[in-house]
């Protein structure tokens, strides 16, 4: 049975006292929606529901185990969504319908715009403005994951939302290209910094070893072609006498890293973990790493970066999407051209011969994660255009993004 009750430890005081003032004097909630994106999707709701009142309807097999770090502010309803291929999303549909009704939110905000079945809800919802979240404006090469929804389905959500949100103003010039969406309904907000997982080992009294240690290079997350891990092997063969101690550690899944062992210097440096990361797992394998490799070939953003800031790692990224104006402008790592082994080979050198460069960049990076981009900060940039969202009609057009 669906769950259209909240979440008794979850209930928000925001989001109460808006019901108990009444639409005309405080916004009513803005209903988030979203299935997958765990990482990014807390930061955000946990840093708006600082300034908005939020109510989060999220699946309970994926959500249901992170209850812990929702903020007590955000209003968390766990349901029982089916997955794509399942014909239960018609009653999923209508549940959530029924939770609009009631809390007559002041927007909808689609965190993501890979979700078929809420395209068959967009017209019925049109009484409040629809916002959708274009994290990736074309789907990444090798990316099997999103490839596995029609991608006429990703394009319809967009195109039915009033309002687009885009991590970056590059991305933003393309969704209005691809959707059709004037500038003034395309607005840039910055990914949030991803604290959970710095939070967890300060929780868990997780430390790297002190002494002497091998310099250690960190890949994770999901290992598709367009993650670059072609890049970063040739940039460690290039390495293999230049960087004798060099330590490459891999994680996530995806594509087998093996199938690249015949081009790896040293395979022995390489500790390769191909499958799912638990969230202590996680917290330890960034403490350990001297420096984040972001290799992509290409690119929107990355939720990677935005953990590796809250550990104070630098990183060395590619100039691709809006990964190269971040890291270049905020000073959080080096930046080179995409596809390029030499470059990402010197950079890393580089930093392995420079600890203090290392020291100095990963200063700035937390510096930024806990500073213009933690998530209350960037929760206060979308509540402001919510509410001009949200005011009518004329208002919503004069908005400037």
């Amino acid at each position: 049975m669906m769950d259209t009750g909240p979440d008794p430890r979850s209930t928000s005081p925001a989001f109460a006292a808006a019901r108990r003032s009444g639409p005309m004097r405080r916004p009513g909630p803005a209903m988030l929606l979203v299935t997958e994106l765990e990482d990014y999707t807390i930061s955000y709701a946990n840093g708006l529901a600082a300034h908005h009142p939020v109510m989060l309807c999220v699946p309970e097999r994926q959500y249901g185990r992170l209850a812990q770090w929702v903020a007590p502010e955000v209003d968390l309803r766990l349901l029982d969504w089916p997955r794509h291929r399942s014909l239960g999303n018609l009653g999923l549909l209508a549940t959530l319908s029924r939770l609009l009704w009631r809390a007559r939110p002041s927007l909808v905000h689609l965190l993501s715009n890979n979700t078929l079945w809420l395209n068959l809800a967009a017209p019925l919802w049109r009484r409040v403005p629809l916002i959708t979240t274009v994290h990736d404006v074309q789907i990444h090469p090798g990316d099997r994951e999103t490839a596995v929804l029609p991608p006429w389905s990703t394009s319809l959500m967009a195109r039915q939302s009033d309002h687009l949100f885009v991590h970056g103003e590059a991305l933003k010039s393309a969704a209005m290209a691809r959707f059709g969406k004037p500038a003034d309904r395309v607005h840039a907000i910055s990914h949030p910094a991803i604290p959970r997982y710095a939070a967890l080992a300060r929780r868990a009294g997780l430390t790297r070893p002190e002494g002497d240690k091998p310099f250690t290079v960190l890949l994770f997350g999901r290992i598709y072609a367009y993650k670059g891990f072609g890049t970063l092997v040739r940039a460690e063969a290039l390495l293999r006498y230049r960087l004798p101690d060099l330590r490459v550690i891999v994680a996530g899944r995806g594509d087998d890293p093996q199938s690249l062992a015949s081009e790896m210097g040293r395979p022995a440096c390489y500790d390769i973990r191909n499958r799912f990361i638990e969230d202590e797992e996680v917290a330890w394998l960034f403490l350990q790493a001297d420096v984040v490799a972001l290799p992509y070939s290409e690119a929107s953003q990355s939720g990677v970066l935005h953990v590796a800031g809250t550990f104070g790692k630098p990183v060395v990224a590619t100039d691709v999407g809006e990964l190269g104006r971040t890291v270049r402008g905020r000073g959080l790592g080096l930046v080179v051209p995409p596809d390029d082994p030499h470059a990402f080979a010197d950079a890393l050198e580089r930093l392995a011969r420079q600890p203090e460069m290392r020291t100095f960049l990963g200063q700035q990076a937390r510096a930024f994660a806990e500073g213009d981009n933690r998530p209350e900060a960037v929760g206060a940039r979308a509540a402001a255009l919510y509410r001009r969202i949200a005011r009518g009609p004329a208002e919503r057009h004069a908005d400037a993004g």
